[in-house]
Order: structure tokens, then sequence, then C-alpha cells
């Protein structure tokens, strides 16, 4: 540090010590390199014609990490300003891993948490390394107002690895990255219970073999994508299957891609998975004849999600193996050409929209058809 520039060192909350101050800018070539707090900075014109939307994404986001006679796992963390976009934009940030003997201090991961939701997996990280200097990277972050969201970095050292880690000039960028892909909007996907989830990332930017591209769920799981196609040179779409359908349930996922450039994120969406309907109550009889029956199918009060677009009603012999079922289309239905005298099982089956939409039966009626009439002697024969 210069003559004349007083540091400021913070403890984190795990123990590791921080220098947090203002704004910090490269100086010369040092090895370590110089780093030196500049209060209310302005950019340079050179700095202003490259950039000529910028912010910071707050007076002071750095942080420098000694991770010297530290234990393994130890974290610390540097929490930027909530984040309300309204348009497309980009978070640009250098990092730095410096280490006497070359190895490396620990790790670094960023984390995008969402309307104040759970912090979740990294999106991007880097650890292992002893950088040449500064390096740069981008976050793409696809989330819009009315939805807000955070990024926080985390230290993490390296017992037996003395060195330092350090983040700094965060700006928030009025433009699209240059090598982090932009996600478009990730659309909600409904399905019914123990059917097949798809969802499908849509990117602007080139695609490369070496990229890592994921969907992350909002508690931080994270399932790899299956198929990813190139659209054009500008655009490519991923899609991946999710697994667990098995019941009803509302979830969220996000899609994540990792670049040499750094890290694209998409909005969440919700996969929401619905429940076939089913009667709770079971058929009503209205009226008995030798060879039909009147019900109503009592499909008001269900078990599961509506919308209901199909009543069937299903009915067989108590003594039969065989089934029909006939489409219901009206509020009452009558069951022609039934035998005399025979115990029938009636049950209603109810549809949602979507494939698997059809739920199990609804319980059942049992109710016996009328004894054939003696109205026709027995010799005439009707045709």
């Amino acid at each position: 540090m210069r003559p004349g520039m007083e540091r400021v060192q913070h403890i984190s909350p795990l123990g590791l010590p921080l220098l947090l101050g203002d704004a910090w800018l490269l100086t010369g070539k040092e090895n370590p390199p110089l780093l030196v707090a500049l209060v209310g900075h302005q950019p340079s014109v050179k700095e202003t014609r490259e950039e000529p939307a910028c912010r910071l994404a707050r007076a002071g986001s750095f942080m420098m990490v000694n991770s010297s006679g530290r234990a393994s796992g130890q974290k610390a963390h540097l929490l930027l300003p909530t984040l309300k976009e309204n348009d497309t934009h980009c978070i640009d940030f250098h990092y730095y891993f410096s280490s006497r003997d070359r190895s490396s201090p620990g790790a670094l991961n960023v984390y995008v948490k969402v309307n104040g939701g759970p912090q979740g997996n990294p999106v991007w990280n880097v650890s292992g390394v002893v950088t040449e200097g500064w390096v740069k990277a981008e976050l793409a972050i696809s989330t819009f107002w009315p939805h807000f969201y955070q990024v926080i970095f985390e230290s993490v050292s390296l017992k037996g690895h003395p060195g330092y880690i350090a983040v700094d000039e965060v700006r928030v960028l009025a433009h699209p990255c240059r090598k982090a892909p932009h996600f478009l909007r990730l659309q909600n996907v409904e399905v019914n219970v123990g059917q097949n989830a798809t969802f499908q990332c849509i990117a602007g930017g080139k695609w490369s073999q070496h990229d890592k591209l994921w969907l992350q769920q909002w508690n931080g799981r994270d399932t790899a994508l299956m198929v990813t196609r190139v659209v054009n040179h500008r655009r490519f779409s991923a899609t991946v299957s999710v697994a667990d359908t098995s019941q009803r349930s509302v979830s969220k996922y996000r899609c994540v891609i990792r670049s040499d450039g750094g890290s694209g994120v998409s909005n969440y969406a919700e996969l929401i998975v619905k429940e076939p309907p089913t009667p709770i109550a079971p058929p009503e009889l209205l009226a008995v004849g030798a060879t039909y029956l009147w019900i109503k199918p009592n499909a008001n009060s269900i078990i599961g999600d509506g919308p209901i677009i199909l009543k069937e009603v299903e009915y067989r012999t108590t003594t039969g193996t065989w089934a029909e079922t006939h489409i219901v289309d009206s509020p009452n239905y009558k069951l022609w050409h039934l035998d005399p005298d025979v115990e029938y099982e009636i049950r209603v089956l109810l549809t949602r929209p979507g494939e698997g939409g059809t739920g199990p039966p609804g319980p059942p009626l049992t109710t016996r058809t009328k004894c054939a009439g003696n109205d026709v002697p027995p010799d005439v024969v009707l045709f």
C-alpha cells in the first residue's frame, strides 16, 4: 500500500480477515500487484469511451481475503446491493489469486440470489489456480423487474495454501455481455403427475463444446442438460427433462451456462405438477328400469386439479370381467341396453388437459336393474 493510504481490516463472520473499502484500481505491474484505494473514483476519458453506460454495483465493491493460516473451508462473503433491472445488462468484475509458493489459496464462488430466496449453488466459480494478474469475468443475469436479485461473492480458504484472493471493479453495464451468453425468458412448464417435464433453455451468443450448461433448482440442486442445438451463429438452445414429477407440486428452475468469459443465468420458471382429478362421491342414481339406469355423474366435487375437459362413465356387471366407457356430455346420463335383474357397478372418470390427465375412477355406485315385466305373452316375438 502506498504511503498515506489507509487500509481498514474487517473480520468476516467466520474469522477470515477482509479488506473492505471504496473503489480499487490496479496500478503498475508489481507482483503481487499494488491495490490503491480510490474514493469517488471517476473513470478516465478512455474508460468513459469504452464503457459509455456503466456504474459500480456499489461504490466500494471490492474484497481481498488473506487465506494464510486458515482452516480449510473458512469463508468470506461480499454481498452486492439488491439489483432491480428492467433491461438487458451485464455485470463484470476482476479477480486475482496470488501465492508465494504458486499454490492456489482457495476458491472463489459467485451466487445469484433471487427475490430474497435461498442462496443455492454457485453459478460461477474458480479454484485450483494462481492467476497471472487480474482476470475479467462476466455475469449475464436475465432477472428483471418486478423481480430482484443479489450477487454474492464467496472466498473459500484452503489449509496450508497461504495467499490472497481478491475481487475488484464490480460494474453493472447497460449493454449485453461480450462473452457470457444471455438467456431468453424461460417459460413455465405444466405437466400431470408421472409425465415427463422438459424445459427449453434458449440463449443468445456463441456456443462452444467446452461450455457447461445445466438446470438449477430453487434449492440449488443441479441437473445436467441433455441436448444442445445450435439454432444459428447467434443463438442456441438446450433441453432437459426433470425426473421427479411423482407428486403434485410447484418448484422453480433456471438455466445456467458457464463459458470461458463468465456465466449466463436465466430467470426462474415454475414446474407445475398437477394431479389428475377424481370424483369424491359416487354417481347419483336418478331412475331405474329393467334395461336402463339414469345417473347423475356428481363430478363437481373432486380430488386433484381441474379444469375438467372430459367426463366419462365406466360401467360393468359386478360378476363380469368386461367394462364399457361412455362419454358424458350432459348433467344427467342414461345407460341403455342393460340386462334385467343384473347388478352393475358404475364409476366416473374425469380428465384435465395434458398427457396423462385422466384420473383414477371415482367411488362406485352399485345398483341392480329391475326384473323384466310380463306384459308381452311369451309366445309373441317382437321385431
